[in-house]
């Protein structure tokens, strides 16, 4: 039995900290997530991919107990989060894009706040703001108003307040979404810091090139899991096949390319045109096809396919 009187599942050492079976959220005749089951093992960075309503949040707030699963089951930090919201909310750390700082109340003010609520011991809060404020590098902020702070300072300050209580797993809802690229990828180094001193990390985004930083992912689309597995298992999964190369007349090679149903994706990245196929001969595609349009080859060079390209081509595929 737990100190609270309510017995515990599964926080064995080999048990998972999230483990979601057959999840399904409805709104009236809507279903926002439908069949959605993975398990979130100690200390992973996990993070659940998806374009916009495709069902993350949803699927967030359902693991952080704000709200209820239609059906299914949810067990997180050892709690059914139908049977014990109220326990798991206390147990987790939840930052959401939004921010959910008080504007009016500096640094500390904001972290002295959410470490009351968390229930941090007294004795214990005052060391506590001041090594949040030593790691996150808020030390010459600590009295400036938290609503005069820029995006990336806001976002370092949210991370920080929702971390106040050192939660064994956190939350993270699009935490990046709007931050300037310096200010994402040190919140990244942040989250793996976080993760090497033990804490179980959930974060959503849209970013493809975020999803690359995670250990496992899992790609939702319509509310449905479409893959879940460490970056490379699910790109060599999808068997794509990449090159790059550079045309005289890069409008007809596009055309011929996207014409043939052997092309994935044929995208522009500056003068050099991309092109992706589940053919495994991406070279050998290319000049088949380009080569019977009459078009010339100035280069060619094989590619890298990424988490990106793999989203786009489940996704093209059930769009169909």
């Amino acid at each position: 039995m737990s100190a609270d009187g309510v017995g515990l599942v599964g926080m064995g050492h080999a048990e998972p900290v999230v483990l979601a079976d057959r999840l399904e959220r409805r709104f009236g005749s809507l279903v926002a997530v439908r069949d959605v089951s993975f398990r979130i093992e100690r200390g992973e960075v996990f993070g659940v991919l998806g374009p916009n309503g495709a069902g993350k949040s949803t699927t967030i707030r359902m693991l952080c107990g704000l709200l209820d699963p239609s059906a299914g089951s949810a067990t997180v930090v050892g709690y059914d989060v139908a049977k014990y919201p109220e326990l798991v909310k206390a147990r987790i750390g939840y930052m959401t894009q939004r921010f959910s700082l008080y504007e009016d109340l500096s640094v500390v003010e904001n972290l002295e706040f959410y470490a009351a609520i968390y229930g941090v011991e007294r004795k214990r809060r005052r060391a506590r703001v001041d090594e949040v404020v030593e790691t996150t590098g808020l030390g010459d902020r600590r009295k400036q108003v938290a609503g005069t702070l820029s995006g990336g300072w806001k976002q370092r300050l949210a991370l920080a307040c929702s971390t106040i209580h050192e939660p064994p797993l956190l939350f993270l809802d699009e935490p990046t979404a709007g931050v300037d690229p310096v200010s994402r990828r040190a919140f990244w180094e942040r989250i793996h810091a976080i993760s090497h001193a033990g804490t179980t990390i959930v974060v959503t985004t849209h970013y493809m090139d975020e999803a690359e930083r995670c250990h496992r992912l899992a790609f939702i689309f319509r509310g449905t899991v479409l893959d879940i597995g460490t970056p490379e298992e699910v790109v060599n999964r999808r068997g794509l096949d990449v090159v790059e190369l550079e045309v005289a007349d890069p409008a007809a090679a596009t055309a011929a390319l996207e014409a043939d149903p052997g092309t994935e994706e044929c995208g522009h990245f500056g003068r050099i045109l991309r092109v992706a196929t589940r053919s495994h001969d991406a070279r050998g595609h290319v000049t088949r096809v380009l080569g019977a349009a009459g078009i010339d080859i100035r280069g060619l060079n094989p590619g890298r396919a990424t988490v990106e390209d793999a989203f786009v081509s489940m996704v093209r595929e059930e769009s169909k």
